[in-house]
This record gives structure tokens, C-alpha cells and sequence, in this order.
């Protein structure tokens, strides 16, 4: 079934991009800032928070980091102007850090910065295993700046996170703790599932024992089944914590943890690179791409 998914998944990365924007685009708010602030003001109906994110990645000149950064100085005005339940999500290549280390810290500082004079939130992505160590780095000298201001995300497959979380909660963290996507090496990375799961509530307890504020970012249910034992274990207050999904996953999931009366932030991202974010999720999803192969063979 794995192969025939891979063979799903190849067959819709072929078709011309408008057809596989038509079923990816339930991942995406749109290729707009008006559509992300559409889908958070129906968010924010249904009393769910938001992240936004705009979409890009692997930008190769300091010209198109500067570019994106004006981009999120636009996210943070359309927030603000909009009276949004929502923050800011950046990943740290798409403002520079793969480009220089220096630069990348003064432009993301300036975006935390007005997040800041905003009463608002920056949370710092994590990328592939070569920029752990530098994004960790940039997070502890940004926080320094504005502590209130600025989390950073965490994955449970790595066999470093237990380590670093240790290291980051003496300082106190903001944490998105997820899985992680990338594919990385048996020496870095767990690759059995029940591993990952296990490190994931493991991290997550540590988090919570420290006293630090947790954004549980998951769509698998022994996961959030763990997370609720926990969380009923430790009796915390529901201040103290958020679920987080991303936008078109699991929406039963979404509503259900809703309804039960925990805070639910929901990620939703937007813009031109849609494409290369939608391919992400048609191969975790390959149901999906299934859909769009079906559709477009008019298979019924």
C-alpha cells in the first residue's frame, strides 16, 4: 500500500499546478494575505486561534529575505488592523539563515520587534537537522531581547530534543512541540512511530514539570489521547497550554478539542510557494492525492 501511495503521490506532482491547487488548496488559506485573514476571522468565530504563516522557503539572496521580511511586517499589520486571535510563524531559512547567521538574527529581530510593539508573538520554526543548532542559537539571542515575545518549535524524532529542552527550560521556553517531517538519519532521528510517540510524551511532561508554556502541535490520536491523560494527571490550568493543527487536517479531531474546552490554535499558511507546502502534505496524506488522481481519471 506505502508503494502504491509513492506511485499516488508522483502521479499528481505531474499534473499541471491549477489542477492540484483545485483539492490542495483545503491545506492553504489561499495565495493571499486576504484569504489567510478570512480563514482566521472564521476561526476566530468558532473561537480558535491562529498562526500565519506565509509560505516560502530556501530563499537564496539577502534581496528575497528582506522581500519576505516586509511580507511578515504585512501579517503583523493585517493582525493588528484586523483585531485577529492570531500570531506569526517564520521559518528562519526564509528570512535569511541560510544565507548568514548575523543577518538572519537582525531581520528576524525586526520582525519580532514589531510583533512586540504589537502586544503580539513570533514562534520561530524548526527546519532539517543542519539548522537545528543555529535556530536554537538565534532563539536564545532573540528571547534575550524580547523574552515575552518569541517561541521556537521542537521535534520529537529527533534523539537530541529531550537534551535541548533540558538545556532551554533553565532559561523557561515557549515551545511548539510537533513530530517533525523531515527525513534525517537513524543516527539523528527515531524511525520507529511508537519511538517517536514515546519521546514526544516524554518531551512534553518535561516541558510541563518546568513549568513552561506548550503548543501540543499533533494530529495523531494516541498522541492527543496521551496529552489529555497528562494534562488531567498534572491538573493544569487550560492557560498553561495549547493544542495546535494545522488547517484542513483532521477537522473532526480540531472541533472535538474545541468543544472540549482546550485552547486550539490552528496554523494556517498562505501565498504564492503554496505549491512545494500542498506536495508536503499530499505525501503525509497520500488519501488525498488519491482524491485528485480519482478526479482527474474520473474514477468513481
Amino acid at each position: 500500500m506505502n508503494f502504491l501511495n509513492q506511485l499516488i503521490v508522483r502521479f499528481v506532482k505531474l499534473l499541471p499546478k491549477p489542477v492540484v491547487y483545485l483539492f490542495a488548496k483545503k491545506y492553504i488559506a489561499g495565495k493571499k494575505l486576504e484569504d489567510a485573514v478570512r480563514v482566521v476571522k472564521e476561526l476566530n468565530q468558532k473561537n480558535i486561534m491562529a498562526t500565519m504563516d506565509v509560505l516560502g522557503e530556501a530563499i537564496s539572496t539577502k534581496e528575497e529575505a528582506l522581500a519576505a521580511k516586509e511580507e511578515c511586517f504585512e501579517v503583523l499589520d493585517a493582525i493588528k488592523n484586523n483585531n485577529l486571535n492570531a500570531n506569526l510563524s517564520i521559518k528562519p531559512t526564509q528570512l535569511g539563515l541560510s544565507i548568514d547567521v548575523n543577518f538572519a538574527f537582525d531581520t528576524i529581530l525586526e520582525v519580532v520587534k514589531k510583533a512586540a510593539s504589537f502586544g503580539n508573538f513570533v514562534r520561530i520554526d524548526m527546519e532539517d537537522s543542519p539548522y537545528t543548532d543555529k535556530t536554537i542559537d538565534l532563539y536564545r539571542k532573540i528571547k534575550a531581547h524580547y523574552p515575552n515575545n518569541v517561541g521556537i518549535v521542537v521535534q520529537a524524532y529527533l534523539k537530541r530534543t529531550m537534551d535541548d529542552v533540558i538545556a532551554l527550560n533553565k532559561e523557561g521556553g515557549h515551545y511548539r512541540l510537533c513530530k517533525g517531517i523531515y527525513v534525517e538519519p537513524a543516527e539523528i532521528a527515531y524511525k520507529d512511530r511508537e519511538r517517536v510517540r514515546k519521546n514526544f510524551l516524554d518531551v512534553l511532561k518535561r516541558m510541563l514539570d518546568d513549568g513552561n508554556y506548550v503548543g501540543i502541535a499533533t494530529h495523531d490520536d494516541p498522541l492527543v489521547e496521551g496529552a489529555y491523560k497528562l494534562l488531567e494527571e498534572k491538573n493544569l490550568s487550560k492557560d498553561k497550554y495549547e493544542f495546535q493543527m494545522l488547517y484542513g487536517v483532521k477537522e473532526n479531531m480540531r472541533d472535538k478539542i474545541n468543544a472540549d474546552g482546550h485552547r486550539l490554535r490552528i496554523y494556517v499558511p498562505y501565498g504564492e510557494q503554496w505549491y512545494a507546502y500542498s506536495v508536503r502534505r499530499l505525501q503525509e496524506n497520500p488519501q488525498v492525492a488519491w482524491y485528485i488522481t480519482k478526479a482527474v481519471l474520473k474514477l468513481d
